[in-house]
């Protein structure tokens, strides 16, 4: 069930390898009552990933697994009934019980699990605004990247994209990389008040600078073409520490983001994982319309970040393998 491995996608493959490795996270599955959702939980245990706690309504989940073919072998299942809202905080019930270290959504709606994820009783709310990050694998570029939020925050102010950006560096900490790039992208290189997103991008990076944004090279507002592009730059005449090598990449707003990461994944055919960070465990969030790869992979991702604060893992064996080239 479910091949996911795929050559043109290697840094997803070896995400995935890195993942298996940690071994299998015990996570609760919120409302899987889709062929897709269901699917989706069943061939991450398979594959190793986790130990599936699938919560919502129990003979409507075993009806779907009989009617499409699937094995739930030793997959726990746990009663909520019908509302999909019950099987989310049912779901978040098992976190905060210690029962599960990992959240994964089903096929309710985005806002049904996010609602209680974040509700101030009974939610998984840290001090940290909850943000979402991908990790791209794009054909012909030879290095993966993470770009946020292209999913939660529709229009994040400075407070919330310091901690938009401050969660990706902690999740490119997760992945071996001790001190990322970090480009906070605009539609230019100056800063300019009539877009408002230059005046925040400048403000970002002076924050890194002054302690209030850890772990990282900030350098922003750059355009995307500068931010990828050294050969870019070097026309613009823009000296950036950023450009060429980003391993994040900060969108302006939801909008901006989402179309860009539609863009990357429909023309230039790149494969991405996908994860909820800010809250007290990462949240696997996918979409209907991501593929198995997608899926799959998102679910490694979560289950790197989630041991992370137990062990910090190198993704590969040194930084050379990951980027193409050694940190200095």
């Amino acid at each position: 069930m479910g091949e996911v491995a795929t050559s043109t996608h290697p840094h997803l493959d070896k995400l995935l390898a890195a993942a298996v490795k940690l071994g299998a996270a015990r996570t609760a599955v919120a409302y899987p009552c889709s062929a897709s959702a269901l699917k989706a939980a069943l061939t991450a245990s398979e594959l190793g990933l986790i130990e599936p706690l699938l919560v919502g309504p129990v003979n409507r989940i075993r009806e779907l697994a009989e009617a499409e073919g699937l094995d739930l072998g030793a997959a726990e299942l746990i009663e909520t009934g019908t509302d999909p809202i019950d099987a989310a905080a049912g779901a978040i019930g098992l976190i905060r019980s210690g029962r599960a270290t990992l959240l994964m959504k089903g096929s309710l709606h985005t806002d049904e699990l996010m609602g209680a994820a974040v509700a101030k009783d009974g939610g998984l709310r840290t001090g940290r605004r909850t943000s979402h990050a991908f990790l791209f694998d794009v054909p012909g570029h030879n290095r993966p990247f993470l770009m946020a939020d292209c999913v939660v925050n529709i229009a994040p102010g400075l407070i919330e994209k310091r901690d938009i950006t401050q969660n990706a560096i902690e999740l490119a900490h997760a992945l071996g990389l001790e001190r990322p790039y970090v480009g906070i992208l605009s539609a230019v290189e100056t800063v300019n008040p009539q877009i408002p997103g230059t005046i925040e991008a400048a403000a970002l990076s002076k924050m890194a600078e002054r302690g209030q944004i850890t772990g990282a090279i900030v350098d922003g507002p750059l355009a995307f073409d500068v931010a990828i592009s050294g050969e870019a730059a070097r026309i613009k005449g823009l000296t950036s520490p950023v450009s060429e090598r980003p391993d994040i990449l900060i969108v302006p707003n939801l909008e901006a983001g989402n179309l860009l990461y539609k863009q990357l994944v429909y023309l230039a055919k790149a494969e991405c994982a996908g994860i909820i960070l800010g809250a007290a465990v990462p949240i696997i969030l996918t979409s209907r319309a991501d593929s198995a790869t997608t899926r799959i992979a998102s679910t490694a991702l979560a289950v790197i970040k989630a041991n992370d604060s137990q062990k910090r893992l190198t993704l590969l064996e040194c930084d050379r393998d990951l980027h193409g080239h050694q940190r200095q």
